[in-house]
C-alpha cells in the first residue's frame, strides 16, 4: 500500500511538472512577439540615431528569438527546465560586432588620411628639394656671370693700360722729334716772322700811297683772297694803323688823321650835311692823288 501511494504521488508530481512546463512554454511563445516589437522599437531608435547598428541589432534579435523558441521546444521535449539566453550577452556580442566594423572603417579612414598626409609631406619635400636645386643652380649661374665679368674687366684694364703706354711712348717720341726740329728750324722761324712783318708793312704802305685801292687788285697783288684782304684792313683799323672807309663799289679810301679832322670840322660847321654835299666838297677836304712811292 505504501508503494502504491508513493507511485501515485510521483505520477501526480510528474503530471504537475509537465503542466507547469507547458504553461510556461505557452507564456514564452506569447511573450516572444512582444519582445520582437520591443526589439524593433529599439532598432528604430538606433536607425534614427544613424549608423549600421540597426542591422546588427536586428540580426541579434532574430537570433535571440530563434534560440528562445528552440530552447523551449528542446527543454519541453526533454522534460527539463528551459534555459533562456542572456540578453546582455547577445547585445554585448552585437556591440562588439558593430565596434569591430566601425573600428575597421575608422582604421581604413585613418590609414587613408595617413597615406594622404604622407603623400603631401613627400610632395612638400620634393618641392623643397627642387627649390634648393634651383637656388643652387642660380647661385652657380650668378657665380659664372661674375667670374666672366671679372675676366672681361681684366682684359679691358689690360687693353687700357697697353693703350696708355702706347700713347705715352708716342708722345715722348713726338716731344723728342719736336725738340730736334725746333733746334733746326729756329733760324728759319725768325726769317719767316721777319718776312711777315715786311709783308704787312708793304700792305699798309701800298694803301696809304694809293689813297683809293680796288680791293680785288689789292688781294691779287698780295696773294690774298678778297675776304682775307678786307679782314686784314678791318684788323688794321681796329689797331689804329689804318684809317679810312669802304665804299659800295669795292674800294677802300685811305684817310689820314689830318683829313679826318678836316671832314669832321666841315660837318660841324655845316650842321647837317648830305652825302651829295660831302661828295662835292671831298676834293677840297681829301687829297685823292696817289703818293709818289719813289719819293717816299
Amino acid at each position: 500500500m505504501d508503494v502504491t501511494i508513493l507511485m501515485l504521488a510521483a505520477s501526480a508530481l510528474v503530471i504537475l511538472v509537465i503542466i507547469f512546463f507547458l504553461l510556461k512554454q505557452r507564456n514564452d511563445l506569447a511573450a516572444a512577439p512582444e519582445s520582437a516589437e520591443a526589439e524593433n522599437e529599439r532598432q528604430g531608435v538606433n536607425r534614427r540615431a544613424g549608423g549600421p547598428r540597426r542591422a546588427v541589432a536586428a540580426r541579434a534579435a532574430n537570433l535571440r528569438n530563434r534560440n528562445v523558441r528552440g530552447g523551449n521546444q528542446n527543454q519541453a521535449s526533454d522534460g527539463e527546465e528551459p534555459q533562456v539566453d542572456d540578453d546582455d550577452d547577445i547585445e554585448a556580442d552585437a556591440e562588439e560586432l558593430f565596434d569591430s566594423k566601425l573600428g575597421a572603417k575608422k582604421r581604413a579612414k585613418m590609414e587613408a588620411k595617413a597615406e594622404k598626409k604622407a603623400m603631401r609631406e613627400a610632395e612638400q619635400r620634393d618641392r623643397e628639394e627642387k627649390k634648393k636645386r634651383e637656388a643652387k643652380k642660380e647661385l652657380e649661374r650668378q657665380k659664372e656671370i661674375a667670374e666672366k665679368e671679372a675676366e672681361e674687366e681684366q682684359v679691358r684694364e689690360a687693353e687700357r693700360k697697353a693703350q696708355e703706354e702706347k700713347e705715352r711712348k708716342e708722345h715722348e717720341e713726338y716731344l723728342k722729334l719736336k725738340e730736334a726740329f725746333s733746334v733746326e728750324s729756329e733760324g728759319f722761324d725768325e726769317t719767316v716772322e721777319e718776312d711777315e712783318q715786311n709783308s704787312l708793312r708793304a700792305f699798309v704802305q701800298y694803301i696809304q700811297d694809293n689813297k683809293v685801292v680796288i680791293l680785288e687788285d689789292l688781294a691779287l697783288r698780295f696773294k690774298y683772297k678778297i675776304k682775307d684782304a678786307i679782314d686784314k684792313i678791318g684788323k688794321l683799323q681796329e689797331d689804329g694803323i689804318l684809317t679810312g672807309v669802304f665804299d659800295d663799289r669795292g674800294k677802300f679810301i685811305f684817310l689820314s688823321k689830318k683829313e679826318l679832322e678836316a671832314v669832321a670840322k666841315f660837318i660841324r660847321q655845316r650842321g647837317r650835311v648830305s652825302i651829295a654835299e660831302l661828295a662835292a666838297s671831298s676834293s677840297d677836304l681829301i687829297n685823292f692823288a696817289p703818293v709818289n712811292t719813289a719819293s717816299a
